[in-house]
């Protein structure tokens, strides 16, 4: 599977993140449930109260709209490497409502040794996604395969909270992350008084402009795991006219440039924007 993102409508995404070197990732936001298959080095997933450390050849279900800690580290040869599968959220609400009596997957749960039919599930289901002549339906079915798994193995991810209007705004940003998005326009979009909505966010210890740097930073971070893309088209992806603004803004967010995920990899995968820190 090359480095890219795969996404289909009502099914889920998919992707490859490689990376060369050992590094720490602070307060990512985690949208939708997703697994994660380690294939080489080693991936710790801390939260408040709980930790888990996946080995490679295991995998970890983690729950959506959480705030994790994520450290990938390098095997002694090589790099880091592992591919992960995010549900869209009709599946996960149905497989819960068939399987009320499955564990709650609050923040994560790790999957260890598992058998070579849950690997060759997930990638059919990697594989579904990522091939728009399937039908739609088998697609769904190749998902809801991967849930019926995680349920075997100790858990489900559980029904879709009422959303906070943090996460409102994240996801409207994250439609159009390149959007030039004022206070003006989001509370438009969301039919609500630009006074209204700086209250209600106050209420929730949360700014636009926090929301809004957080969900590019995110996404960006996700671009340089999981494609090629230029670290330039990265940076107008997610909303900056210039690759030193975005640079500055990535290194204020994970204490590290964005060219620091891409080192390393071979000189064909290498983006060819020079380190701007």
């Amino acid at each position: 599977m090359e480095p890219r993102i795969a996404q289909r409508a009502g099914i889920g995404a998919g992707g490859l993140v490689q990376q060369q070197q050992a590094l720490e990732f602070k307060r990512l936001f985690v949208d939708k449930p997703m697994l994660v298959v380690v294939e080489r080095g080693s991936k710790i997933v801390r939260w408040a109260g709980g930790e888990y450390v996946i080995r490679a050849g295991d995998a970890v279900a983690i729950a959506g709209g959480q705030t994790f800690d994520v450290i990938n580290r390098l095997p002694e040869h090589g790099g880091y490497r592992a591919r992960w599968l995010a549900c869209d959220e009709p599946l996960v609400a149905a497989h819960a409502a068939r399987y009320p009596q499955q564990p709650v997957i609050r923040h994560a749960q790790a999957i260890v040794e598992p058998c070579a039919a849950f690997g060759e599930a997930f990638d059919r289901a990697i594989d579904a996604i990522d091939d728009a002549n399937l039908p739609a339906a088998i697609a769904q079915h190749r998902v809801r395969e991967i849930l019926l798994w995680i349920g075997i193995k100790g858990g489900r991810f559980g029904e879709a909270a009422v959303e906070t209007l943090s996460a409102r705004i994240r996801r409207l940003i994250a439609s159009d992350l390149a959007n030039e998005w004022s206070a003006p326009t989001v509370a438009a979009a969301l039919a609500m008084s630009e006074s209204t909505m700086r209250r209600k966010l106050a209420e929730e210890n949360a700014t636009l402009t926090e929301i809004l740097s957080d969900a590019r930073m995110s996404f960006a971070l996700n671009l340089l795991q999981s494609t090629h893309h230029s670290v330039t088209q990265i940076a107008g992806d997610v909303g900056y006219k210039t690759l030193s603004h975005f640079a500055a803004r990535f290194h204020q967010r994970f204490g590290f440039s964005p060219t620091a995920i891409r080192r390393g990899l071979a000189h064909s995968h290498r983006d060819t924007c020079a380190s701007t820190t």
